[in-house]
C-alpha cells in the first residue's frame, strides 16, 4: 500500500512542517513536539530514482532472489544489543527488518540514531526499523512525554492527532521507519488486559481516534493496526496465552471491527494480527488463520503488509503445538501473513532457523512459492517506499500544521 507521504513528497519535493504549533498547546505542559521539517525527495543517485509503483519494482527484485534470500527478507528479527557491529553483523543475513526493544535505547537516547544506522547493511535498500511507541504504559523512548491512550481515550479527537504528529516525528527523527504504535483494541471493561492501551471505549469513539493517530503518524512513519482482529473480545493477555472469545463474525463487524476499518480506511501501512481466538471463526489463533488473513484482506480491503504479533509470545502461552517458532513463522505465512515478528526468547540463532525453515518449507511444498514471493514483495514495496525519499530534519520554529 503506498503511503501518501511518499507518493506525494516524491512528486513534489514538498517541504512539510510538523505539527508543532497544535502540539505545544495540547501534548505536554513539560515539553512541546520536535520543530522540524521534513525534505523529501528522491535521491539523485539512487537506483529507486523513478521507480514508479514500489510494487512493480518490488515485484521484479523478489523475481530476482533465490528462496532463501526471499525467506530472510519477510523476518523481523530482535538482539539486545546496542553494540553497531554485532547489529550490523546480525543484519548482514538478508533480514527484511529489526525490531527495537528497551535493550536497544542508548541510555542517551541522542546516540539512538547510531544505533539504527547500524542495521543498514544496503544504503539504498534499508530494512524496516520498528518500535513499539504507543507513548505512555508502552513505550520504548523516555523522552515521548505526549499524552497517550491513558488520557487521550478521554480528550478531543484533534488531541489524538496531536499527540501522535509528535511521537511519530520523534520516531522517524531516530531513524526508525515503522511504528507498532497503534492499538486498535476496543473495551469499556477497566479490567481487560488491553483497557488502559485502548484509544477508546466504544467502536465509534476508538474508530475515529485510531483514524487520527493513523494520518498523523503516516505524514513521516509507516503506522501499524494492532491486535486484529481485536483484543477487547478476548479476556487475557496474549503474551502468556492464547485469550479466546466465542464472539461471532456479526458481532464482530458491529465492534471490535469498526477501529480497524477506520485504520485501514486512513491509511494504514500494516495491520498486526495478535494471537486471539475467536473460536466462532476458527479454533486457531488469528496470527496462524487463513480465515483471519481472508477477512482483511477481502472484506476489510487491506492491501499492506501483515505483521505478526512476536511469534515468542505463541511459545510462551505453553501450549505444546506452538512451542517450535519455526513452525509457527511457517503457519503464519501459509495463513496470509507477509512479515514474521520474532522477539521473546530470541537468540542471535533463531531468525536464521526461520529463514531456514521456510525456505525448506517451499522446498517440501508446504508453504507455495507464490505465497512466499506475493509476502516478499509486499514486505519490499514498503521498503523501496522507505529508502525512496531523503529526509532532512531542520529546526523550523515557525512550522504550520500538516494539512
Amino acid at each position: 500500500m503506498l503511503r501518501p507521504r511518499r507518493a506525494l513528497a516524491v512528486a513534489a519535493a514538498a517541504i512539510v512542517g510538523l505539527s508543532a504549533v497544535t502540539v505545544s498547546a495540547t501534548a505536554s505542559a513539560e515539553s512541546s513536539a520536535p520543530t522540524v521539517v521534513r525534505s523529501s525527495q528522491t535521491s539523485a543517485g539512487s537506483t529507486h530514482a523513478g521507480i514508479g509503483d514500489p510494487r512493480d519494482r518490488a515485484a521484479q527484485m523478489v523475481s530476482e532472489m533465490s528462496t532463501a534470500e526471499q525467506a530472510a527478507s519477510i523476518v523481523m528479527g530482535h538482539i539486545p544489543s546496542t553494540d553497531a557491529s554485532a547489529l550490523h553483523a546480525y543484519m548482514a543475513q538478508g533480514l527484511g527488518g529489526f525490531i527495537l526493544m528497551g535493550a536497544n535505547i542508548p541510555a542517551d537516547e541522542a546516540d539512538l540514531p547510531d544505533v539504527t544506522a547500524a542495521l543498514t547493511v544496503d544504503p539504498e535498500l534499508p530494512p524496516l526499523v520498528a518500535i513499539d511507541q504507543e507513548g505512555g504504559i508502552v513505550s520504548r523512548l523516555a523522552n515521548d512525554t505526549y499524552p497517550a491512550s491513558t488520557t487521550l481515550k478521554d480528550r478531543p479527537i484533534a488531541d489524538t492527532s496531536a499527540a501522535f504528529s509528535a511521537r511519530a516525528a520523534l520516531v522517524a527523527k531516530a531513524g526508525i521507519t515503522v511504528n507498532f504504535g497503534t492499538v486498535a483494541d476496543v473495551t469499556s471493561d477497566p479490567a481487560s488486559f488491553i483497557h488502559g492501551r485502548a484509544l477508546g471505549t466504544d467502536p465509534r469513539s476508538s474508530g475515529d481516534r485510531v483514524a487520527a493517530a493513523t494520518v498523523a503518524q503516516e505524514q513521516v512513519v509507516a503506522s501499524t493496526l494492532k491486535h486484529f482482529p481485536g483484543h477487547g473480545a478476548a479476556p487475557g493477555d496474549s503474551h502468556h496465552a492464547i485469550p479466546t472469545t466465542a464472539e461471532s463474525i456479526a458481532e464482530w463487524r458491529a465492534k471490535d471491527a469498526v477501529p480497524f476499518v477506520e485504520g485501514i480506511d486512513a491509511g494504514a501501512s500494516l495491520l498486526m494480527f495478535g494471537h486471539l481466538a475467536y473460536t466462532a471463526v476458527d479454533a486457531a489463533p488469528a496470527s496462524l488463520s487463513p480465515r483471519w488473513h481472508e477477512i482483511a484482506r477481502d472484506e476489510l480491503g487491506f492491501d499492506g503488509v501483515i505483521v505478526t504479533d512476536d511469534l515468542g509470545m505463541l511459545q510462551s502461552s505453553g501450549i505444546a503445538e506452538y512451542a517450535d517458532p519455526v513452525a509457527n513463522a511457517v503457519g503464519a505465512v501459509v495463513a496470509g501473513s507477509d512479515l514474521v515478528l520474532m522477539i521473546a526468547g530470541s537468540t542471535p540463532d533463531t531468525a536464521g532457523d526461520i529463514v531456514d525453515g521456510i525456505t525448506a518449507a517451499v522446498d517440501a511444498g508446504t508453504l507455495p512459492a507464490d505465497r512466499l514471493a506475493d509476502a516478499a514483495t509486499r514486505v519490499m514495496a514498503l521498503r523501496l517506499e522507505s529508502a525512496s525519499a531523503d529526509v532532512g530534519w531542520l529546526p523550523c520554529p515557525d512550522c504550520a500544521p500538516v494539512e
